[in-house]
């Protein structure tokens, strides 16, 4: 059993700042690429950023400059430290995980996070 949980959301005032925290657990083997992607409501998720495991890092265009995302392999997680957030960014976050439970898995697996509301307003 698997299970990633995202914390770390909430209400922020337009200029401010969150940091998002996503721990991987349960029986794993190996944890490939990791990322988070945003849903608000009416709109299709959309990747925010991702990071593979020697720490490459890719960004939405939106996102450049002002999100930052990381990983603790000791720890299964990946974080998003979000500054000079706006109301645009309101959301509900998302993480994933590529990862296998065992070598003999044939191929990676997708798991998913069940999400955390960013809220950003005045």
């Amino acid at each position: 059993q698997v299970q990633l949980v995202e914390s770390g959301g909430g209400l922020v005032q337009p200029g401010g700042t969150l940091r998002l925290s996503c721990a991987a657990s349960g029986s794993i083997f190996s944890i490939n690429d990791m990322g988070w992607y945003r849903q608000a409501p009416g709109n299709q998720r959309e990747l925010v950023a991702t990071i593979t495991n020697g720490g490459s890092t890719y960004y939405a265009d939106s996102m450049k400059g002002r999100f930052t995302i990381s990983r603790d392999n000791a720890k299964n997680t990946v974080y998003l430290q979000m500054n000079s957030l706006k109301p645009e960014d309101t959301a509900v976050y998302y993480c994933n995980a590529f990862l296998k439970t065992r070598l003999s898995d044939y191929g990676l697996r997708l798991y998913w996070g069940q999400g955390t509301q960013v809220t950003v307003s005045s």
